[in-house]
């Protein structure tokens, strides 16, 4: 481009008032602030001036008003949509913790806007007007749930396990088969957590088997607690052995040693009818001798993300009091989640209210019912040669919980032939709200065990926009 060209092209950016006197941008300036507005003027002016002034500006910079109004109102969007928003799931991965891992209950949900939107009685006793522990509030519940003597609360399973270790094996051994030193997503790995915690692993037995007498061998003055952690994301399977957990409790019992399991994914059902028969549940470690148990309140619980610790008292005590539990501590919020979605184990209604436990039990007639009700409707409106139909598949637990475990599934099929299907995620992801579903060499799958009912008006819409022609 000669240098005058240029020039000239850059005397023709409009002016900062020139924006603001036309109405659509001074509506945006009504429903924000002149400042918000002034800025993402003076952004967009800036990078146009930038490419204009680049050694080879592209041929579709453009200076035009009109085009420059449109860029404007797309900046002003894409500036005030949250950076956390919705989705709909539509992988069938019922735990997906990219995707925030359990779907709250209604009741949850209500529970988080009254409680939000206020003081609360969070640390406060109504009863005597004097302060209060904000564990407290759901204390009761767990010990009726779990048929534990106490029980805290901790802003996730792993800060569960990093207290514990901290507070009752700090400077002294603790006691983990080799075939337990797992390492779970985020990288976080048994003996790093061991190590920061100040406690010293002491390994027993070999990868794929461990004994009893593995366990008594390593014994000494110098122990301090028996770890067993449950491999959520693995099995060994084949030539392996471990021993039982009232074996290693009749050990403990017997040598005065604490026994603590890490048991997962917080699986307080009988969940084998739907296929889910090796992930431990808390309320029966504990009366298999566990002393104390830890899980997440974010899988197969399906609650708010926390960790819990439950078990006896004088080992739940000493954590709730170490000086680190002010940093794990969780807020009104996690609180209010989690009671309201530990209430509906009390009352019995857990497989009705929980997302998560819904997704679980949900019979395959239901799923081939519903993809075929949104085959129906896609082929309304599909664009020639789109192909739609239903396959036969498979879904997932996810959130590192059972991976033996899948559940038959039917799939909606999606192939299109005038864009491709890489194209066609994308734009999916782009949507408002997004769709987030899976890829199978040239086709799009829609999972509709993690679609919600109320979801699939907006899946439909999404898919037909995605399907246009460019």
């Amino acid at each position: 481009m000669p240098q005058e060209s240029r020039a000239e092209r850059l005397r023709r950016i409009p002016a900062v008032d020139q924006f603001l006197v036309r109405p659509e941008v001074a509506s945006w300036v009504d429903r924000t602030s002149h400042v918000f507005v002034v800025s993402q003027i003076q952004a967009l002016l800036g990078d146009i001036r930038t490419a204009l002034l680049a050694e080879e500006p592209a041929a579709s910079v453009t200076t035009e008003p009109e085009a420059l109004a449109a860029l404007l109102e797309h900046r002003l969007q894409q500036s005030l949509r949250p950076s956390l928003e919705p989705l709909i799931n539509a992988t069938g991965v019922i735990l997906h913790t990219n995707l925030g891992r359990a779907p709250l209950s209604a009741a949850a949900q209500e529970s988080l806007s009254a409680v939000g939107a206020g003081y609360t009685n969070l640390e406060f006793d109504l009863g005597s007007g004097g302060r209060s522990h904000r564990d407290q509030l759901v204390e009761p519940m767990l010990r009726q749930l779990l048929g534990c003597e106490a029980a805290v609360v901790v802003n996730n399973n792993s800060a569960a396990v990093f207290l514990i270790l901290n507070t009752l094996a700090a400077g002294r051994e603790v006691v983990v088969s080799r075939g337990e030193l797992v390492e779970i997503g985020g990288s976080f790995r048994i003996p790093d957590i061991l190590a920061r915690s100040g406690a010293r692993l002491r390994e027993v037995g070999t990868t794929n088997k461990t004994r009893i007498a593995d366990y008594e061998a390593a014994l000494g003055p110098e122990t301090a607690l028996l770890l067993r952690v449950h491999p959520s994301n693995f099995r060994i399977r084949g030539f392996a052995e471990r021993p039982t957990l009232r074996e290693v409790s009749e050990l403990g019992r017997r040598r005065g040693i604490p026994l603590v399991e890490d048991v997962g994914s917080g699986c307080l059902l009988d969940l084998r009818p739907y296929g889910i028969a090796d992930e431990p549940v808390p309320q029966e470690s504990l009366s298999q001798g566990a002393d104390l148990v830890c899980f997440s309140a974010d899988k197969l619980l399906g609650g708010p993300q926390a960790g819990i610790i439950a078990g006896r008292r004088e080992l739940v005590q000493p954590v709730r009091t170490n000086p680190l539990m002010r940093t794990y501590r969780v807020e009104k919020l996690i609180y209010g989640a989690l009671e309201a979605t530990l209430s509906s184990y009390r009352t019995g209604k857990a497989m009705v209210d929980l997302p998560v436990l819904r997704c679980i039990s949900m019979p395959l007639a239901e799923i081939r019912r519903r993809a075929g009700n949104l085959c129906r409707r896609l082929r309304k409106g599909l664009p020639a040669g789109v192909s739609v139909g239903i396959v036969d598949g498979e879904s997932v637990i996810g959130g590192g919980s059972c991976p033996d475990t899948v559940l038959s599934t039917k799939l909606v099929s999606i192939r299109p032939a005038h864009i491709s299907v890489s194209r066609m995620e994308a734009r999916l992801r782009a949507h408002a709200p997004p769709v987030v579903l899976r890829l199978e060499e040239d086709r799009a799958l829609v999972d509709l065990r993690t679609v919600f009912p109320a979801q699939e008006k907006a899946l439909l819409a999404a898919i037909l926009q995605a399907l246009e022609p460019d």
